[in-house]
């Protein structure tokens, strides 16, 4: 056995205790065989995954899910850390003091001698001055560098504006951001009446993109928005479910003026 037994069984060993069931799952004498095949590339999608599922026990305001989902999380950066250990890349502890002195280099008005009083505004733009000169000393020199391609399109569609906002580029008003939203559904409408599926495609993106930056100018978060319209969606449509279900109907069995009366019943319920 190339593990420590004792370890694994020690419901107060803390963290010890989940690195050593790491590395005894993917031990390759006695470990798990899935486990054993899994390499970067295989784990970054459940990565992903559990990081969306800690975004939703959040959004329902379910902590004990939250405390699961959490672990879930934790779970992903051990196997990533273990992996690279296996393969001589760095160590889970060499991961915890890169974080760590990333943190502290990063405040420096908490941890070093810059002064507190300062606005969050004013952090923002220390941050963003620090993590450039960070950039630089990786040979990273474009502003848009090092935001990740893999993010959802509507989250990374922001983290490029806001980047591209710092250096000074971007609308000052945001009559100019409606303005073009209204250009870039008239282009939409054209490609449309085109028949060309490749620049409704293309258009149909500009327009995602633009909304994405109205609601910057706005203080709104498009990722967080739509998640809001998601979730209003799939309640209301429960709603008509419901109500059908009444009837002894399935909304295949509906009409489309029924269903629709149910989607207005079911907003003024919401407004009561």
């Amino acid at each position: 056995m190339g593990y420590d037994e004792k370890l694994i069984h020690d419901p107060n060993a803390g963290m010890e205790r989940l690195l050593e069931i790491m590395r005894a799952l993917r031990d390759p004498e006695c470990g798990c065989p899935w486990d054993i095949e899994q390499d970067f590339s295989t784990i970054a999608p459940y990565t992903i995954e559990e990081a969306y599922e800690v975004a939703d026990a959040i959004e329902q305001k379910n902590w004990g899910e939250l405390k699961s989902e959490l672990g879930d999380l934790l779970l992903q950066t051990v196997y990533h850390t273990q992996m690279a250990t296996e393969e001589g890349l760095f160590s889970f502890d060499e991961v915890v003091n890169a974080i760590s002195d990333k943190m502290v280099a990063r405040h420096p008005h908490v941890f070093g001698p810059e002064s507190r009083n300062k606005t969050a505004d004013q952090q923002v733009n220390d941050w963003e001055r620090i993590k450039a000169a960070e950039r630089a000393s990786k040979a990273q020199k474009g502003v848009l560098d090092d935001v990740a391609l893999s993010l959802p399109a509507l989250t990374r569609a922001l983290k490029l504006q806001k980047r591209a906002a710092r250096v000074g580029f971007d609308w000052p008003e945001i009559s100019s951001v409606i303005d073009k939203i209204a250009e870039e559904t008239k282009e939409l409408v054209e490609a449309q009446k085109q028949k060309d599926a490749d620049h409704m495609k293309e258009e149909f993106g500009d327009l995602l993109f633009v909304l994405v930056n109205l609601g910057r100018h706005m203080q709104i978060d498009a990722e967080e928005a739509l998640r809001g319209a998601n979730a209003k969606f799939t309640r209301r449509f429960k709603y008509i479910e419901e109500a059908l279900r009444k009837k002894n109907k399935q909304p295949d069995e509906a009409s489309l003026e029924e269903m629709d009366d149910l989607w207005n019943a079911a907003k003024d319920e919401e407004r009561r």
